[in-house]
C-alpha cells in the first residue's frame, strides 16, 4: 500500500512513470533509512509519542528488516514506490499500530534526504581511502622508478626532459588536493535534515539536535526549507568533485595508452590488464584505460544532469528531485569503480629504463643550452635564438 493512499486506484502508466527504478534504486538506501528511523523512534519515546515497549518493538523489527535486506530476503514492490514504504508497510504488518505511529513528525522527503546524506557519508570515507590507496601505490612507482628520465611533452610534441617522479608526482600531489576538496564538502553533507517533514518543519516540539547527534551528524541543518532547496545542490557539488578525481585518471589514462604504445614504451601493463582482438591474434588492447578515460565524460555528464534538474524550481519539494538519485548513484559507482583500477594498474605498471633513455633525443635539452649561456652573460632572448638556429 503507498503511504499516501487515499481510496483510488493510479493509473498503471502513470504509476509505472513516476515510480521508475526507485524501488530498485532504494536498496542502497534500506539499511540507512532503518538506522534513521531507529533514532526517531527513540526520540518520539523522549518525547512520549512512544510508549517503552512500542519503541522496543520498533528498534528490533528495523534491526530485522536490516537483517533480512542483508541477506537479500526484503522486497520493495513497485507498488510501494521507495523503500520507505516498505518499511513502514513491514512494520505496520508485523506491529499493527504501533507501525503506523513511525512516521509521526515526519515525511518521505526528509526521510530520504536524511538516508542519502548517511549513505554519502559512508560513500566519500570510502573513496578518500580509494584515493589514499593510489597515492600509495604512486608513491611505491616513484620509490622504485623515480630517478629515470623520459620525455616531457607541450602540444604533444617533445619539450623538455622529465623524470617518473615528476609525472607521477603530478598525480599524487593533484589527488591530494581532491582529498582536501573532499573533506571539505564532507562537511556540508554532515549536517542532519531530519525532522524537517515536507519542507516546514512538523507541528511537534520535537528533538533533532538528539537524532542529530545519535546517527552522528556534526550538526542539525535548521532551516526546513533550506533542507528540501539543498537537495539537488548538494549533489551537483559532489558531483563536481567527483568529475576532479575523474579528470586525473582521465589524463594519466591518457598517458599510459599513448606512453604504452609501440614506438614510445616507456611503460608496459600486464596481461591481465590487456584485452585481446575477436580477429587479430596479435593484438594486446589496453581497453581499461580507454574506459576510464571515457568514464570521465559520463560523470560530466551526469554532473550536467543534475545541475540542470535542479535549476528553474520554485522553493519547496517537486518530484524532479527524485530524479538525482540514480545520477549520483551512479558518479559514485564510476568513480569507486575507476579508483579501485588505477590504484591497481600503478600498482602493477613497470617503466622501461631503455626506452626512456633512447628517447631522450637531443632536441630535449635545448632549453638547457640556452641558459647556459645566460650564466655567461648572454641576454635570454639573444641566447633563445642562438640555440634555436641549430634545429
Amino acid at each position: 500500500m503507498k503511504l499516501w493512499n487515499k481510496g483510488y486506484t493510479l493509473d498503471e502508466i502513470v504509476e509505472d512513470y513516476t515510480v521508475g527504478r526507485d524501488y530498485i534504486l532504494d536498496q542502497r538506501l534500506v539499511e540507512y533509512d532503518c538506522r534513521a528511523s531507529i533514532t526517531h523512534a527513540e526520540m518520539l519515546h523522549e518525547i512520549d509519542i512512544l510508549t517503552e515497549n512500542e519503541k522496543n518493538q520498533l528498534i528490533k523489527e528495523l534491526k530485522n528488516i536490516i537483517s533480512l535486506h542483508k541477506n537479500g530476503d526484503f522486497k520493495i514492490e513497485k507498488s510501494e514506490e521507495d523503500c520507505h514504504t516498505a518499511i513502514e508497510n513491514h512494520l505496520t504488518k508485523k506491529l499493527g499500530d504501533t507501525g503506523k505511529k513511525i512516521h509521526t513528525a515526519r515525511s518521505r522527503n526528509d526521510q530520504v534526504l536524511t538516508a542519502l546524506r548517511l549513505y554519502y557519508r559512508d560513500e566519500i570515507k570510502n573513496i578518500e581511502e580509494l584515493i589514499n590507496e593510489n597515492i600509495k601505490s604512486i608513491k611505491k612507482l616513484i620509490d622504485k622508478y623515480g630517478d629515470i628520465e623520459f620525455p616531457g611533452y607541450t602540444h604533444t610534441r617533445k619539450a623538455m626532459p622529465s623524470s617518473i617522479a615528476m609525472w607521477a608526482g603530478g598525480l599524487r600531489d593533484s589527488m591530494r588536493d581532491n582529498l582536501d576538496y573532499l573533506k571539505f564538502y564532507a562537511k556540508f553533507i554532515d549536517q542532519s535534515p531530519l525532522g524537517t517533514a515536507a519542507g516546514y518543519g512538523a507541528p511537534l516540539n520535537i528533538k533533532r539536535d538528539y537524532t542529530a547527534g545519535n546517527l552522528g551528524f556534526e550538526r542539525v541543518q535548521e532551516n526546513p526549507v533550506y533542507c528540501q532547496n539543498s537537495r539537488g545542490k548538494f549533489e551537483s557539488g559532489l558531483a563536481s568533485i567527483f568529475k576532479l578525481v575523474m579528470y586525473d585518471l582521465n589524463k594519466y589514462a591518457s598517458d599510459l595508452i599513448l606512453f604504452s604504445m609501440p614506438g614510445c614504451q616507456y611503460f608496459s601493463l600486464p596481461d591481465k590488464f590487456l584485452t585481446g582482438s575477436s580477429i587479430m591474434p596479435h593484438k594486446k588492447n589496453p581497453d581499461v584505460l580507454e574506459l576510464m578515460r571515457a568514464k570521465y565524460h559520463i560523470v560530466v555528464s551526469l554532473e550536467n544532469r543534475i545541475s540542470s534538474m535542479m535549476a528553474n524550481l520554485i522553493t519547496g519539494y517537486h518530484r524532479d528531485f527524485q530524479l538525482f538519485k540514480e545520477a549520483i548513484f551512479e558518479v559514485f559507482d564510476i568513480t569507486h569503480a575507476s579508483l579501485r583500477i588505477s590504484a591497481n594498474i600503478f600498482d602493477s605498471l613497470k617503466v622501461n629504463k631503455d626506452k626512456c633513455e633512447e628517447a631522450l633525443t637531443d632536441e630535449l635539452y635545448a632549453t638547457e643550452k640556452a641558459y647556459k649561456l645566460v650564466k655567461q652573460g648572454v641576454p635570454f632572448r639573444e641566447a633563445y635564438r642562438q640555440i634555436a638556429s641549430q634545429y
